[in-house]
């Protein structure tokens, strides 16, 4: 089934480190749906322990024709396994017996157990098993739909009963077990023979009185058959480690199904699972107290202050989006760790004024500690109506990234199940793992916004070990809380958008579009969708002779980096008007989106996500103005619809130079590297000539590409093959070329060759603020996913430290900024660069903030450059 579902879907399932996951995905999907709809009360899943069974030794040939198992499946085996354990369900395999052996053992077991028995099994041979108490469920189509095979579908399809399936497949054979059926025999002449005999042996026995061709046929075949009969039988009586009785199902270990799928970077099928988890969770969380919580009727201000000093819950109802943001219902709690709580839950719509004005005061008081779920969610809602949010003492969204950057999510519900073992519900009456609001009448409206206040607080205390623990507490109150309000004023302000432009840019790439098309069918002579991946296929390598690509389930890639690959090697027009249609329809796309995206007040205001990415990098979406293309001409016009809005004087935008080469010069402590920044020189020139061994000025433009690749590729873990991929030269040359680097800056090759070290003993890497990234698979057994971990555990401090700089540039120029009551204003960030809209007056005041923070964010060993360029617009402003 797990085989099934790596060719069933795709290999782009993939993790942020490179991990493929179709088949485990597809496995568990397929899992999930069984648990949901057959309800099992008793479940295991059998493996095969390798190709050499007793059938081998038996008929050498015996899946002989089977290509060697992928290594990308391969790796995902133990995936399986792990998630299966997580699930607490027995994974069983014998050395010489496959997997459908195990499962006959186990329908024989069950079956004389009194039980019903559902087998899943994507092998036919399992069709032998079904009896009036057993079913096979069969997949029809990929993974996701299974036919019931019960004895009536069985005979209704192949017209022998289940017993008798065995003898049916023995004459006409098996090819993917690679056993030989008689010749000209199919499913129906089989069936018609053993229904006319009764049974394989008697036809055996009394082959001659079979005529024909096909008779013939079966007694020169006969030997043959008997083999294929004797292999296709399914053992019923293998020793296992586990009864029946210790298949039992059973609630899973919740949270080690969170930590894999953090690991494999599961989000929904995470939540997928855990909503089938047959006991609801594990012992200790079913166990785990409820909460008490009283709702305060009476004025706001008297609660508060009955409750001054004490860190509060807050949590806000309404939408979040910047520029179109409300609120409607807000929520306001103590902690409930004691199994009580106290809420206030007020309708922002029908506020009296003293409940109003005690709020308007409470939620502006910095001396007023607030604990928030996504405090900069909250300050969008309420700023939409009129309230500011000051006093955030706890971001436990924050708290919950920095403590497990690689999870895909931080629902708050799925938090507090997690770290406070009880469901984030409300109940009419008092029930174990729930909230339970002290009202007479039942739940009242806003009770489900108490809960979550109650539960925001008490996450807070669940996580602050944790935090504690990683050392990640200063990154929290001095970093990520303090980016979050910078943030949020950045997404309120947004930036100008030329929609003039934008509709007429939008109309060029369309035509681009169409050209392109018209080019490509000109080359071929004829239409085709140069969409459909089927079409092209056909395309490239039936009309056009072309090499062919990676073999896929549906014929060969034609993905962007093979047609780019394919291009280089052959130039063919076709492929250069094909990826020029597809280059155009990316940024038409594009175009469309930031159109969409311009608000009323004529500005785009994209939302910065701080809880993506596991480095520490800001993710900008909706829209998303970190992917618009810098490398090309038609990409960087784009940048020209951004431009300076009204009542201010211009766009000024300010990079740091090389930034990741720094920071490797830095941590490695290399003198060459070092020296190479602060002699102020082109650094890869620089590096090229120690390389090359030839003077500065010798070094060509050839040779300060291939170094300039190989240094940015240095710090990703880039091998040689990959090396040489990316150069389009030898793997020995690139080696070469990378031994030869290593040989003058000896401290970049100890420094990446002991943060590995480091980093498999530790468990972790950090940056230079100390943001750690966990990395498990650093000591896996597993060649693919420790190779990964170790690419990872290179990249990590690099990229992690670059984000941590970036981040102090942007909290020391928003504080510049306030301190000296300047109107300029922060718009954007992208990477290495910041964005800023100056106000009439004070481009030399902008400038000089953004030069002066920017290069003392951090103070490296080499100093941090910085570029700065101003414009009307955006791409003006590039430098």
């Amino acid at each position: 089934m797990a085989y099934r579902a790596f060719y069933a879907l795709p290999d782009t399932l993939v993790t942020s480190s490179g991990q493929v996951t179709n088949a485990v995905y597809g496995f568990f999907s397929m899992l999930t749906n069984l648990l949901r709809d057959e309800e099992p009360t008793h479940l295991a899943v059998a493996f095969d322990a390798g190709r050499v069974t007793f059938r081998t030794e038996r008929f050498a040939e015996y899946k002989g024709n089977r290509d060697a198992t992928p290594e990308v499946f391969r790796g995902q085996v133990p995936l399986i396994k792990e998630v299966l354990e997580a699930l607490r369900v027995p994974a069983l395999q014998r050395d010489g017996i496959e997997a459908d052996d195990i499962l006959a053992t186990l329908a024989r077991q069950g079956a004389e157990a009194g039980l019903e028995v559902l087998v899943c099994s994507g092998d036919r041979d399992a069709l032998q098993l079904v009896t009036d108490g057993v079913t096979v469920l069969y997949p029809k189509k990929g993974v996701s739909e299974l036919a019931r095979m019960t004895p009536e579908a069985v005979e209704e399809k192949y017209k022998v009963r289940p017993e008798r399936y065995p003898d049916l497949a023995a004459l006409v054979g098996e090819t993917s077990d690679n056993l030989p059926g008689v010749p000209g025999v199919g499913p129906g002449v089989a069936a018609k023979w053993i229904t006319q005999f009764g049974d394989l042996d008697s036809l055996l026995e009394r082959q001659g009185e079979v005529t024909g061709k096909r008779g013939e046929a079966l007694r020169e075949h006969a030997a043959q058959v008997r083999l294929n009969r004797e292999l296709n039988a399914l053992l019923t009586d293998v020793d296992l480690p586990l009864a029946i009785e210790d298949l039992a199902v059973v609630g899973f270990d919740r949270e080690a199904v969170h930590s894999v799928s953090d690991a494999l970077q599961f989000g929904a099928l995470r939540d997928r699972l855990l909503a089938v988890d047959p006991a609801g969770g594990d012992q200790e969380q079913v166990a785990a107290p409820g909460v008490a919580v009283t709702l305060h009727d009476g004025p706001l201000a008297d609660w508060l202050a009955q409750h001054a000093g004490v860190v509060l819950g807050l949590d806000v109802t309404g939408v979040a989006r910047p520029a179109r943001a409300d609120a409607w219902q807000l929520a306001v709690a103590t902690g409930g760790t004691d199994g009580t709580a106290s809420a206030v839950v007020l309708d922002l719509a029908e506020l009296d004024a003293a409940d109003e004005r005690a709020l308007t005061d409470w939620l502006a008081d910095p001396s007023a500690p607030k604990a928030v779920h996504g405090a900069k969610a909250a300050w969008h809602m309420l700023a939409a109506r009129g309230l500011a949010l000051d006093g955030v003492v706890w971001d436990t969204e924050l708290a919950a990234y920095l403590c497990y950057p690689d999870q895909r999510g931080y629902d708050l519900a799925d938090l507090v199940v997690r770290h406070l073992h009880r469901e984030l519900a409300v109940a009419d009456d008092a029930a174990q793992g729930a909230l339970d609001l002290d009202l007479s009448e039942g739940t009242a409206p806003g009770g489900e916004a108490a809960a979550r206040a109650v539960a925001v607080v008490d996450l807070a205390d669940a996580l602050a070990d944790g935090l504690d623990d990683r050392g990640a507490r200063s990154l929290l109150d001095d970093v990520e809380m303090p980016l979050s309000n910078v943030l949020a004023r950045m997404e309120d302000t947004g930036i100008a958008a030329d929609t003039a432009f934008l509709t007429e840019l939008e109309q060029h790439f369309a035509d681009a579009v169409s050209r392109s098309a018209a080019e490509a069918y000109d080359v071929i002579g004829r239409e085709v969708n140069l969409g459909s991946p089927k079409q092209l296929q056909e395309v490239l390598f039936d009309q056009l002779g072309m090499p062919r690509t990676k073999k896929i389930k549906t014929g060969y890639t034609t993905d962007a980096a093979s047609l780019q690959d394919l291009f280089t090697k052959t130039e063919h027009p076709f492929l250069a008007h094909l990826l020029a249609h597809r280059d155009a329809a990316k940024l038409r796309t594009t175009v469309e989106g930031l159109l969409k995206s311009v608000q009323p007040d004529g500005r785009i205001h994209t939302t910065f996500q701080q809880t993506i990415a596991a480095t520490g990098r800001l993710s900008s979406t909706d829209p998303n103005l970190q992917n618009i293309p810098i490398r090309t001409e038609s990409g960087r016009r784009i940048r020209r619809a951004f431009r300076v809005g009204e009542g201010h004087e211009v766009l000024l935008t300010a990079d740091y130079s090389q930034i990741e080469m720094r920071i490797m010069a830095h941590l490695s402590g290399d003198e060459g590297l070092i020296a190479a920044f602060r002699s102020g020189e082109d650094l890869h020139r620089y590096v090229g000539s120690r390389v090359f061994d030839v003077a500065p000025a010798d070094v060509t433009a050839e040779m300060r590409a291939k170094v300039k690749a190989m240094s940015y590729g240095l710090a990703y873990g880039l091998s040689a093959f990959g090396l040489s991929q990316q150069l389009n030269i030898a793997t020995g040359e690139a080696q070469g070329l990378m031994d030869d680097y290593f040989t003058r800056f000896g401290g970049v090759r100890d420094y990446l060759a002991g943060i590995v070290e480091e980093a498999r003993a530790t468990g972790y890497t950090a940056t230079i603020l100390g943001r750690r990234r966990y990395l498990p698979d650093l000591t896996s057994d597993n060649r693919q996913r420790r190779q990964m971990a170790e690419r990872m555990a290179l990249n990590a401090p690099i990229q992690g430290s670059a984000a941590d700089i970036i981040k102090l540039a942007m909290l020391g120029v928003q504080r510049e900024l306030d301190d000296r009551g300047l109107a300029s204003r922060l718009l954007l960030q992208v990477h290495d660069e910041l964005v800023v809209e100056v106000a009439p007056g004070e481009r030399e005041a902008a400038e000089e903030v953004l030069r002066t923070k920017m290069g003392a964010a951090y103070a490296l060993d080499v100093p941090l450059d910085v570029s700065v360029g101003t414009g009307e617009t955006w791409h003006d402003a590039g430098h």
